[in-house]
């Protein structure tokens, strides 16, 4: 009977021994199995971390680049609505442009000396002549404003000029050399010695004491044309 009992309680002393060692077993595996876990979790966190923090280092650079980006749109889009300058051409006499002055003689020109107001209006004011007063001049001497005397048609002489090649009047080989001609004449005659008027160069111009006014009027209509 007493052997009996102490087979028994080895047995059970056995028993529980291999009851704690499956226990203890099963805790260490429980154990790595949860830092394992754990582990995995914490590389996962970190992971996401890092993912969360390059998403928001993106996202800065996209809201840094997006204004540039738009800046530089805004720019290009002003630069090609900006319309081009066109420089206007400068004013040269009587608040007019050179183009504007050939037109307005032109219309008081006709006959041989159609389309002529380029031709008056650039060399008078090279000169520094005042382009009506020249083709009033010019008007009352040839008689253009109907029709031209020989001495435009035939000589190119457009003011009555004395000279030689002509009848006692100076010849021209071309319109514009007598126009030219008759300008320079005007120049160094007169405006040089401060006539620069009709009533200042009637005398020295012709013997008529009317001529001043009748040249006077032409340069009234040339101005209202």
């Amino acid at each position: 009977m007493k052997i009996s009992q102490k087979v028994i309680f080895i047995g059970i002393l056995v028993v529980v021994n291999i009851v704690l060692g499956l226990l203890i077993f099963n805790k260490s595996n429980y154990q790595s199995v949860v830092e394992t876990d754990s582990d995995h979790n914490k590389a996962t966190s970190v992971a996401l971390k890092e993912e969360k923090e390059e998403n928001k280092e993106e996202k800065e650079e996209k809201e840094e680049i997006e204004p540039a980006k738009e800046k530089i749109d805004t720019e290009t889009k002003e630069e090609e609505t900006v319309e081009p300058v066109i420089e206007q051409p400068p004013v040269v006499y009587d608040g007019l442009t050179l183009e504007q002055l050939a037109d307005k003689l032109n219309r008081s020109l006709s006959s041989t000396l159609t389309n002529q107001g380029m031709t008056f209006a650039s060399y008078s004011l090279k000169l520094g002549i005042d382009p009506y007063l020249a083709v009033a001049i010019v008007l009352h001497e040839t008689g253009c404003t109907w029709g031209c005397s020989n001495l435009v048609n035939q000589c190119n002489n457009v003011g009555g000029q004395k000279g030689e090649g002509c009848n006692g009047y100076q010849y021209f080989n071309t319109l514009e050399e007598g126009i030219k001609g008759f300008l320079d004449n005007l120049y160094y005659n007169y405006y040089a010695y401060g006539l620069t008027t009709a009533e200042s160069m009637n005398s020295k111009y012709a013997e008529s004491t009317t001529w001043a006014a009748q040249v006077n009027s032409y340069v009234a209509t040339i101005k209202a044309s």
